[in-house]
């Protein structure tokens, strides 16, 4: 109890008092240890030309580091191995940065002169790399050339050049390595494929274009839409096909220009294929009088069209009422031809001229018109090929004049064709062996 009784009476002074904190007394350092660690250093430094001539002292583990260094690195690389000795606290850098030209230049000059040296000393080894380079470059450029063994494991030329081209890069990637490893330079290898991987994930952005017009020829090389010589629309651009390139689809136009689409686009594209069906519709359509009978009108546009020889039987001409107002009708005709025998646009125009007479005998019965022979693919005037047609009306006294029309097919745009596809530099993808779409 009496203990307790003291405790009371000291207060809080009692518990104060034990809980100040002992103090700490730092270890004493061995004095020892600091000159060991400025023998170090000094022998250290001493092995460098340009950090000979720096001074270290050390006191209680902190290094200072005076006299002079020839540029700013000399100046770190001697804190840097400071800093790395063990014991060492700090480091204070108090070296003198003397920019010396001489202590400057040299060092580089002898590094130079050391390379050139090394170079001179392995001329005969870069000479044998490159000299297996170079075989295997021209092993590359002669596999690469022979088209009739890449055919026999690609039919399609496009793809063959494909083949011939990869081979000849996977050949001169293997030399490039042999070549390295020649000269000792294996520990490259790594770095030149995975460089080489790197770049050519670059250029597949940079050429993506490119590349999509090279899968889409031959995406169109295996599986051809069109042939060579078919009449074609292409989304809203028309004309006849020339050739199939590694890059574009060449069209002639109507006009006689040439038109290069690129193949990603005709890849893509609405292709309206005219040669695949050689019959080919035409129509037009012409007002007649409300009142004057419109559907005999009809009749006799259609006897009109069946008239006429190079309009094929089947199927059949026709003829249909577009519109009816209070004083004009519109009539829309149609008939077909056979384009390979038949020039569509000169049969629609004869066809036209025809229809019109025919409505306007139908509706006042002219005396006089004169015949149209239309010329065929044959003969002369008075062969079956020649075609007659009503059309027209002759001033009084009544008289027949014959005039001759050529309605077979367009030959001109052709020879146009086959001469640009002669002048061409480039082959032709379009086989005609190949499976057409």
């Amino acid at each position: 109890m009496a203990w307790l009784l003291a405790t009371v009476a000291l207060g809080p002074a009692a518990f104060a008092q034990d809980a100040e904190p002992s103090p700490v007394v730092a270890p004493e350092r061995d004095p020892s240890l600091d000159a060991q660690i400025q023998d170090r250093l000094s022998t250290l430094l001493g092995t460098e030309d340009a950090t000979d001539a720096v001074i270290v002292s050390v006191e209680d583990g902190i290094v200072t580091l005076s006299g002079d260094a020839p540029n700013e690195a000399a100046a770190l690389q001697a804190v840097a191995k400071s800093q790395g000795v063990e014991g060492v606290l700090s480091v204070e850098d108090t070296v003198e940065r003397t920019l010396s030209v001489r202590e400057n230049v040299t060092p580089v000059l002898t590094d130079l002169l050391s390379g050139v040296i090394d170079v001179i000393r392995g001329l005969p080894l870069l000479l044998v790399a490159g000299l297996i380079l170079y075989a295997f470059v021209k092993f590359a450029g002669v596999l690469a050339r022979r088209k009739t063994v890449w055919t026999k494991f690609a039919p399609n030329p496009f793809l063959a050049e494909l083949l011939g081209q990869a081979v000849r890069l996977l050949v001169v990637l293997i030399g490039a390595v042999v070549a390295l490893n020649v000269i000792g330079a294996s520990s490259l290898v790594t770095a030149v494929l995975g460089g080489a991987g790197v770049i050519g994930v670059a250029i597949g952005f940079a050429v993506r274009d490119t590349l999509e017009n090279y899968i889409s020829s031959i995406m169109l090389s295996l599986r051809q839409p069109f042939r060579a010589d078919d009449h074609v629309v292409i989304n809203d651009r028309e004309g006849i096909v020339v050739r199939l390139t590694s890059r574009a689809t060449i069209l002639m136009t109507l006009e006689g220009n040439q038109l290069r689409i690129p193949n990603s686009v005709v890849f893509k594209a609405t292709i309206l294929n005219y040669t695949a069906n050689p019959q080919r519709r035409f129509d037009f359509s012409l007002d007649v009088d409300a009142a004057n009978d419109p559907l005999g009108a009809m009749q006799a546009g259609v006897d009109a069209i069946r008239a006429q020889t190079f309009v094929l039987e089947a199927p059949e001409p026709g003829a249909s009422l577009e519109s009816m107002g209070d004083s004009t009708a519109t009539i829309k005709f149609s008939g077909w031809v056979d384009q390979k025998v038949t020039g569509y646009r000169k049969a629609r125009s004869v066809v036209l001229s025809s229809v019109k007479q025919a409505l306007k005998d139908h509706g006042d019965k002219p005396k006089n018109t004169p015949d149209i022979a239309i010329k065929g693919s044959k003969g002369r005037v008075g062969d079956p090929s020649y075609y007659p047609v009503k059309t027209g009306r002759l001033p009084s006294p009544p008289t027949t004049s014959t005039v001759l029309v050529d309605m077979t097919a367009d030959s001109e745009l052709a020879q146009i064709v086959a001469q640009e596809r002669k002048d061409a530099d480039s082959g032709n993808l379009l086989d005609d062996g190949k499976p057409k779409e």
